[in-house]
Formats: structure tokens, sequence, C-alpha cells
């Protein structure tokens, strides 16, 4: 028998309600469900992925142009939204990384302009090499996750531009110093990260203070 579209609607949307349900022998509650979708040919506004996309919270999307150049995870940005946001995030993380996305998708479009060989300003020049340290940053190496208080250092020094003199291939290292600097920062604002606070200004400033340091020693031993 051949279904309707509403009953494959139906269907998945029965699925997904009964991931949310823990038994009470479990502890009861709720668990998020994951649908993994494989696109034909890259095709996210096909039926079934758009089905998913509309009972879901949002997708990540990950692309396959973007595996084959080793970016990884292969998150398009373009491609990938949240219903939830920034509502989701710690508050030390939206005044950091606010704009993060919004820049990274500018990049992207300055970027493929750019392939054409037309003439560039300075201040576009300036936006594609922070964009490409942008990238290098959010690329991320397996088994080796960070905790709070390093990802919001490294985007903190990445969103105050102290990459964009780093050259591209020393990108890695620059980051590993920039990691192991944010150990040394005062325990008290390193837990102010975790408030509904956040980082407030002497937190801010004593961090940068600190991956400033790191960035000028790392570039006098290069």
């Amino acid at each position: 028998m051949r279904r309707s579209h509403g009953d494959i609607f139906y269907i998945h949307s029965r699925l997904l309600e009964r991931s949310t349900h823990l038994s009470e022998e479990l502890g009861g509650g709720s668990l998020t469900a994951l649908p993994i979708i494989e696109t034909e040919a890259q095709n996210i506004s096909a039926y079934i992925p758009t089905n998913l996309i509309s009972i879901t919270d949002g997708q990540i999307y990950l692309s396959p142009k973007q595996f084959e150049l080793g970016i990884l995870p292969a998150v398009e940005v373009g491609k990938s939204v949240s219903r939830v946001g920034g509502k989701a995030q710690l508050p030390a993380y939206r005044a950091i990384a606010g704009d993060l996305k919004l820049g990274f998708s500018q990049f992207e479009e300055l970027e493929t302009f750019a392939r054409f060989g037309s003439h560039l300003d300075e201040e576009t020049k300036n936006v594609i090499e922070h964009g490409k340290r942008i990238r290098e940053i959010l690329k991320q190496n397996e088994l080796q996750p960070l905790s709070v208080a390093e990802q919001i250092g490294v985007l903190l020094t990445l969103t105050q531009g102290l990459f964009d003199t780093i050259s591209i291939e020393n990108m890695r290292e620059a980051e590993k110093a920039v990691i192991k600097s944010i150990g040394a920062i005062p325990e008290a604002i390193q837990k102010s990260l975790y408030s509904d606070k956040g980082l407030d200004d002497a937190g801010r400033e004593s961090m940068l203070a600190a991956t400033k340091t790191a960035l000028k020693e790392f570039q006098k031993a290069e």
C-alpha cells in the first residue's frame, strides 16, 4: 500500500514522540531525538528532509565538499539552523560568539566571489583573511575536546582579531599556545564562565591579557 505524505509525516512525528519518553524505572524525563538523514545529491529541499526539519528544533548539515577539503567536522554554516539558538548556550558563549556565524557566512560568500579574480579592496581582503582563521579554529581534532574555559578563551582571541597576524600554517600551534595560557587564569574567572552573568569586563581583560602574551611568545619563537 502506497503511503501519502501525510502518513509519512505522522510516522515521523510519532517516532520523535516515542524517543522523548523515558520509563519511570529509568528515572523518567525525556530524551532528545537525533534523526540522521542522507540526502540525494545534497538536495536538502527534498520532501523527507524538509518533513523532518519541520518537526525538529533545527538541523546540522554536513557537507561532502567540506569533508573532501579536510574541514572537520564538515558543518555547512549556511544550511545549519537552530530554532533554540543562543538560549541553550551559557551567557559567556553568547557574549563572545554571538556574531561568529554571521561573520563566517559573509566570509564564505566573499571567498567565492574572490575566486573570480576580481579586484578586492583592503577591507574585503581583511574579512577574507579573518574568515580563513575562523575556519581553522572551527576544525576539531578527533578525541580532543576542550573545556568551557578553553573554548571561550580561543573564541575570544579569535573574535578580537588576535589570530589575524598568525599564518594559516601556524594556526594549530598558535591555538595550542592560547589553550595552554588559559590554565593560568584565576579559578574564580573560570568558574564565572558557568554563571548566569557570564564573563565580566575584568575577567574578559584578564583572559585577553593571557592570550595576548601567549601569542607574542609564540610569534617570537617562530
